[in-house]
């Protein structure tokens, strides 16, 4: 407690070149995990690589397994995917090498995402007023989880399905499926970074709705136009297939009316205190 008053007290003193020195120290710290989490990435290629990164790319993955699973369930054979009908090449001299160290920086980053977002707290949370700082409690933890179940929905949802459409896409049957492996990491790894950035929207909602920039009337107002933005940004992110454009967004428009249920909590809890400070002023 008397370590965070004077880390207060020091903050509220700081000159504009010591916010910029503590900023160099934040961000310091912060690549320094990236850094060191993408060499254990990469040092552990046959797991990190060889399982994750390779994963959807193969039939045994998890998701198939339970597509395969639902399918006997269901009785649809339709949901099994037991064959997915191309090869992963490297056309390129530096293409694995290249490869290995881009999947390693991206696995590294995940992984640090926590640590580098509450670094990046440590430095804004002091300028903010005591009730901002108290609204936004948990802001580490809520805006990781929702970080990792993004990233988790993009690589065990939308990747495995993306990758099977576009893998059993053919405008002929003489032309063979062959990617190179820098499309396929990169098609992996923008829908795993892209779903677990637009999972961040009731965070946005949030503090948006908190500083009083957006309202719960005005989400429900633009409701219309934020499905069409939705999609539209489903759509550039995923393959040019409507079931993978569906997959992302759904849960997309599920986080946009949560954002709305958390503007209204917001404003009822700001009526609520309003009105107390009404009764108080006429004591």
């Amino acid at each position: 407690m008397a370590l965070d008053q004077y880390q207060e007290e020091e903050e509220e003193g700081m000159s504009f070149l010591d916010h910029l020195e503590a900023l160099r120290w934040h961000l310091f710290r912060s690549v320094s995990a990236i850094l060191i989490l993408t060499v254990v990435a990469f040092i552990a290629k046959s797991i990190v690589f060889g399982i994750v990164i390779l994963g959807p790319s193969k039939v045994d993955f998890v998701t198939y397994r339970w597509m395969c699973n639902l399918s006997d369930y269901f009785g649809i054979p339709a949901l099994c995917i037991d064959e997915l009908p191309f090869t992963i090449q490297s056309r390129q001299m530096t293409g694995q090498f290249s490869m290995h160290m881009t999947s390693s920086l991206v696995v590294g980053f995940i992984v640090a995402f926590p640590y580098v977002f509450w670094e990046v707290w440590r430095f804004i949370s002091p300028g903010l007023y005591d009730q901002e700082r108290n609204a936004a409690r948990g802001a580490v933890f809520f805006v990781s989880m929702l970080f990792f179940l993004g990233a988790s929905f993009g690589y065990f949802i939308l990747a495995p399905l993306s990758i099977n459409f576009l893998s059993n896409y053919q405008l002929d049957p003489t032309i063979l499926n062959e990617f190179d492996i820098t499309s396929y990491v990169s098609t992996l790894t923008m829908l795993v970074l892209a779903s677990a950035i637009m999972f961040q929207l009731p965070v946005v909602v949030y503090f948006l709705a908190m500083s009083g920039l957006v309202t719960s009337g005005m989400l429900i107002s633009y409701r219309r136009h934020s499905i069409v933005v939705i999609l539209i940004l489903a759509a550039i992110i995923t393959p040019p297939d409507v079931i993978s454009q569906i997959l992302i967004a759904m849960p997309i428009l599920i986080l946009y009316e949560a954002g709305i249920q958390i503007a209204k909590r917001l404003e009822k809890k700001r009526a609520l205190k309003a009105a107390q400070q009404d009764i108080d002023d006429a004591l």
